[in-house]
């Protein structure tokens, strides 16, 4: 076929495909193996060629020609529907960080224009302008990494931008670390547990939080609990699902489900105290004496423990709810008796510092931290110590004491014997 030769302003010899704009620009046109048009723009014809040489390779190593309308929502979302091998929980988990930290940022920006420099600026808006933590972070770049993983395996890119780029900012805000959650004092799981045991409001749920705090149970793992699950005769709890709530991606949205537990290690034993047993009976003698029974079946699973005065299952975020109210109220019945110590409130908290606060008990009592941690169900020991157990300051104390009387043993004198200095004093 024949071709008529064209030239720009300057009298130079365009290629096919080339025209220099009525601003001075250049452009490029091609057509796609699909018949599609394609354009694209620079400044200058040295800047367009160099454009087109990157075009050429794509093509040479078999990438696609993208459509203009491929954005990374729209990867997100061709990637959700078709990702398996996951729990309905993690789905949505995944479906809740790209819809609040995801979509608003970069949501309707074109795949093939993001850069290794896009996504770094992108994490960077994250941690220093929302100051997210480096843990909330790895959670974002678990999804993104994923989503330019799947245009990558599907030829529109070469390389994956964010590959790498969480390990670099690990180096540089790795001492950034989330906001520790103290478990409660001795003295405020007394205090807690005695105003809800005489308050005439929250009585009937000293049993539910007697028994969070007395065996560390997840909030999904105890709201799942079947009466089946118990043997309370030899003292054990059997784990072996959660109760879940979270959006099923159909036109049932957001519902309650039976998952399985978070690990391998989730799936245990847990002996129960005899003071649990008795917590487990009392709660069957409260709801025969008010007149409850378990109503729900979710995935098949029925007749379960711990369930509200509508007769459905008890669920986090009402059982988060309620300590709220019972904390608001116990802070307000302190300060009516004059009572203006801070140290005498109760802070705010939520189940899961009740979980915590079981495995700083058990810490106290000297447990061994390897039956802490599988009464906790972790996978590894370390996590128990980071992030489950904290040293109060009583714990320390007790521990200092055989410390101290070995020293004073072995020194044969006592510290106050030591700090008297009036025989070297003249």
């Amino acid at each position: 076929m024949y071709y008529k030769k064209r030239y720009d302003r300057m009298h130079r010899v365009l290629h096919v495909g080339e025209y220099q704009r009525k601003d001075g620009s250049y452009g490029y046109r091609w057509t796609d193996m699909f018949g599609k048009r394609h354009c694209v723009y620079a400044k200058d014809l040295d800047a367009l060629r160099i454009k087109e040489q990157k075009l050429q390779l794509d093509r040479l190593e078999g990438l696609k020609d993208a459509p203009p309308d491929l954005t990374v929502e729209n990867v997100f979302e061709t990637w959700i529907k078709l990702k398996r091998g996951i729990k309905g929980s993690t789905r949505s988990g995944y479906i809740q960080v790209f819809e609040s930290l995801i979509r608003p940022a970069i949501g309707k920006k074109q795949v093939v224009l993001m850069k290794r420099s896009n996504i770094r600026a992108f994490y960077l808006s994250l941690l220093d302008e929302k100051e997210l933590s480096i843990g909330t972070l790895d959670n974002v770049h678990t999804v993104l990494h994923q989503v330019f993983q799947f245009a990558v395996d599907d030829d529109y890119l070469r390389k994956n931008p964010c590959d790498n780029m969480l390990k670099e900012l690990k180096l540089s805000y790795g001492d950034r670390k989330r906001k520790k959650k103290n478990a409660l004092t001795l003295q405020q799981e007394i205090n807690f547990l005695k105003f809800v045991r005489e308050d005439g409001r929250y009585w009937h749920l000293y049993p539910i939080f007697f028994i969070m705090l007395n065996t560390g149970l997840r909030a999904g793992e105890l709201t799942g609990l079947r009466w089946k699950d118990l043997d309370l005769e030899n003292g054990i709890i059997d784990i072996n699902h959660n109760l879940v709530y979270y959006y099923h991606g159909d036109e049932s949205g957001y519902h309650y489900s039976i998952s399985t537990p978070k690990t391998k290690n989730g799936i245990r034993k847990v002996i129960m105290t005899q003071a649990v047993i008795d917590a487990f009976h009392m709660e069957r003698k409260f709801q025969e004496f008010l007149g409850l029974k378990s109503i729900d079946v979710i995935d098949g699973y029925k007749n379960f423990v711990f369930i509200g005065k509508n007769n459905h299952v008890q669920t986090y975020n009402k059982l988060n709810k309620i300590i709220e109210n019972i904390i608001t109220d116990y802070n307000k019945w302190i300060q009516s008796k004059g009572i203006t110590d801070q140290n005498e409130l109760l802070p705010h908290f939520s189940c899961h510092i009740l979980r915590h606060t079981y495995a700083t008990r058990l810490l106290e009592s000297g447990a061994a931290i390897k039956f802490i941690s599988a009464q906790m169900g972790h996978s590894d020991i370390q996590i128990t110590y980071d992030n489950y157990i904290d040293v109060t300051d009583e714990f320390k104390r007790v521990q200092i004491r055989p410390f101290e009387e070995y020293m004073d043993s072995v020194l044969g004198e006592t510290s106050s014997e030591i700090t008297d200095l009036s025989d070297y004093i003249s």
